[in-house]
């Protein structure tokens, strides 16, 4: 068991600061005396426009986004967001849809909390995606894959396919790496919930489905017949080298080799996949 002491010294450690905005007066405070006893920095806001006020004036190093609010609603502030910033966004939603997901997804929202919650499952979203941002702020293991004609550079962050750049929201480009590091292997369902996402899968959403569309859309030639980005029945996906072997990338020196050798490897923490 923690000491006082030592538990004290801990809650005095700066901590990752949290906007919440959220304009049900009960829920956000719960989220903000939860969030601070945690050790997390909190600033709070009532409405849509007084979010963008505070991200306006502030460095946030993740929001916890509503979208049904007044003045100014969940999606058009990640909207705004997304125009200057890669801050991770969570958005809470009473709505289940997939036409709201889908929506989310392609403003730029990183994962997505429907209402009603726990607050361990905030939790869990939350530690989830601040581990992906240490770990992305990390040294490539390998700076370059390149398969066909999609390149991904891991040290600029950018995915370029047939030549033209694709601009992939923090959660598109995680997806695509993984599979590209388990270049032709089917990954189950659940591996790419926990390695992308970051926790447990629970049966219950389909946000793997929804980032697969969104990023079969921008990947794809043809995405209702993909070439690339397949679907192993039962199984769950796999990303399909064209002719079973990497082509050479022209950015790197050493790429024939780091190409062979990212096809066995996945990324920190991460678990062996087999065919």
């Amino acid at each position: 068991m923690m000491s006082p002491a030592s538990d004290t010294a801990r809650r005095n450690q700066p901590g990752p600061t949290i906007l919440v905005a959220e304009d049900e007066e009960f829920l956000r405070n719960l989220l903000t005396i939860s969030l601070e006893q945690e050790g997390y920095l909190v600033h709070t806001a009532n409405d849509g426009a007084e979010a963008l006020e505070h991200f306006n004036q502030n460095q946030y190093d993740l929001i916890l986004l509503d979208i049904m609010m007044p003045h100014v609603d969940g999606f058009t502030v990640c909207t705004e967001i997304r125009k200057r910033s890669d801050v991770p966004i969570v958005m809470l939603t009473a709505l289940s849809s997939p036409e709201d997901v889908v929506r989310g997804f392609e403003l730029g929202a990183d994962d997505f909390i429907t209402k009603p919650f726990t607050f361990k499952e905030v939790q869990a979203r939350l530690q989830a995606i601040l581990r992906r941002i240490a770990w992305a702020k990390e040294p490539p293991v390998f700076p370059i894959l390149e398969y066909g004609g999609i390149r991904l550079n891991d040290e600029e962050r950018t995915v370029w396919v047939r030549e033209e750049p694709v601009h992939l929201t923090p959660i598109e480009y995680q997806l695509l790496r993984f599979l590209m590091h388990n270049a032709n292997r089917p990954v189950p369902k659940d591996v790419l919930f926990k390695e992308v996402w970051g926790y447990e899968f629970d049966g219950g959403t389909n946000l793997v489905e929804v980032a697969m569309r969104r990023l079969r859309e921008k990947i794809e030639e043809n995405p209702s017949a993909p070439k690339y980005l397949r679907t192993v029945r039962r199984v769950g996906y796999k990303f399909t080298i064209p002719g079973n072997s990497p082509s050479k990338s022209r950015a790197a020196d050493t790429a024939k080799s780091a190409a062979k050798t990212t096809v066995q490897a996945n990324p920190p923490g991460s678990n062996q996949v087999d065919a």
